[in-house]
């Protein structure tokens, strides 16, 4: 029976085909995710075949496959008191070709093996066959953040006070009661110089739709999934099974509040989801990770029908535009309309903002992938479509080593044509007369 609110509070750690759905929401509907900390979590625990988790998709009333649902990020709401983070390595010895998922007991050679926690620190999660730690990942330099009551402010810890939260960590973390991953506070991090203040500025890094392929919900973007091409695990794709991704996976820090992501639908239904949630994340991601937190996130869903686009478009707060992509003020109008009239000619000025994500393996290919993504939704040459970016808009990485999001001002005719006039006027304030 279709729902105007659905509630998610379940996790997966593997999404596609395979995984059931909750729902349906109605279109138009609200979907309320609780996540858990989503990234170091996941991997510190040996029987998920992830890096991440995510929330148990939720199907959307009407939406098949060739359809885009756009989701407003309602709220953000960030539940940890505590969380932990860092730099890390692979450690030899303690994964099968890829430790976010095939992580294996160094001495009985088990692959996912079950396990269990004794203490804190790294070697704090066992092995239930033979007690030896297991940690696929060296950390290399990581922290302890503490944050206020109003979730605005965090500190880094010191060890003394890192180790006391680690051993309170699924207090300190707010660990959901379906939790399937360690909290990473377990770890007692504490490299990072203590007193360090830093701001809270959620971001949600997992928001988007199911592929259509069965894949680690970590690897479901450009950059990672090639990963998965031809491995020795039941997880393995072909190369022509990157087509197939949602790119939910995106670590785009203007993925927060207030925010629109456009999906594709790649499997009926959508299966719209939302994880990983992040504290804070500067452009980049260039610690590999950042400070994964529990949240609440409500989310607003819409059917787009027959938009068709490949990969997740992006409507960021005004604020995140970049400078060239905002909207022309009326005396930025009247100058342009001046210059054009004296030489007798009209101003192309209706048009609006677009974000684009591309991803692949390298900033370099993940660019390229965005730009041919824009080119299509704009109807516009591929050369045309670098000169507008060029004059009218920016390109930003999300997450190294390959998902950016590419800003463009589209013209309103195009953007009525393929349907999204509507949801751009909604987010920028933009009146009908206007455009």
């Amino acid at each position: 029976m279709t729902q105007k609110i659905v509630y998610t509070s379940e996790y997966v750690d593997v999404i596609g085909p395979r995984c059931s759905m909750l729902g349906p929401v109605a279109n138009g509907g609200t979907i309320v995710a609780l996540t858990e900390p989503a990234c170091w979590g996941p991997m510190i625990t040996p029987e998920l075949k992830s890096g991440h988790t995510v929330t148990r998709p939720v199907a959307v009333e009407g939406a098949t496959v060739g359809d885009c649902v756009a989701i407003k990020i309602l709220k953000v709401r960030v539940l940890s008191r505590a969380a932990a983070s860092g730099t890390e390595i692979w450690k030899d010895g303690s994964f099968v070709h890829d430790a976010f998922v095939s992580k294996r007991c160094p001495r009985c050679g088990r692959v996912n093996p079950e396990t269990y926690v004794e203490g804190v620190g790294p070697d704090a999660v066992k092995c239930k066959v033979c007690n030896t730690p297991v940690n696929a990942f060296k950390p290399t330099c990581g922290y302890t953040l503490l944050f206020d009551h109003e979730r605005s402010m965090g500190v880094t810890l010191p060890r003394s006070i890192a180790e006391t939260v680690a051993r309170q960590a699924y207090e300190f973390g707010s660990i959901p009661p379906k939790a399937c991953a360690y909290p990473a506070l377990l770890l007692a991090l504490a490299d990072m110089p203590s007193g360090m203040l830093v701001r809270v500025r959620p971001m949600v890094g997992q928001c988007g739709a199911t592929p259509a392929i069965d894949v680690p919900s970590s690897h479901n973007a450009g950059d990672l999934a090639p990963l998965l091409i031809g491995a020795p695990h039941e997880l393995a794709i072909k190369s022509e099974d990157l087509r197939k991704m949602s790119d939910s996976h995106m670590d785009i820090d203007e993925v927060r509040e207030g925010a629109v992501v456009i999906a594709p639908v790649k499997v009926e239904g959508g299966g719209i989801i939302a994880g990983d949630v992040h504290a804070m994340q500067g452009d980049g991601e260039v610690a590999g990770h950042t400070v994964d937190v529990a949240a609440e996130v409500t989310l607003r869903v819409e059917v787009i029908k027959g938009l068709g686009t490949d990969g997740p478009i992006l409507l960021p707060n005004i604020e995140d535009l970049p400078p060239l992509s905002r909207m022309y003020t009326q005396e930025e109008l009247a100058t342009g309309w001046n210059l054009a009239s004296q030489l007798g000619f009209e101003l192309r000025s209706q048009v609006a903002p677009i974000q684009v994500v591309g991803s692949g393996p390298t900033i370099n290919e993940a660019v390229v992938n965005g730009l041919e993504r824009m080119a299509a939704l704009a109807g516009m040459s591929l050369e045309e479509t670098k000169n507008r970016v060029t004059l009218t808009g920016g390109i930003e990485i999300g997450r190294l080593p390959g998902v950016v999001h590419i800003t463009m001002l589209v013209p309103m005719e195009r953007l009525e044509k393929i349907g999204l006039a509507h949801l751009v006027r909604e987010q920028y304030g933009i009146s009908r007369k206007e455009s």
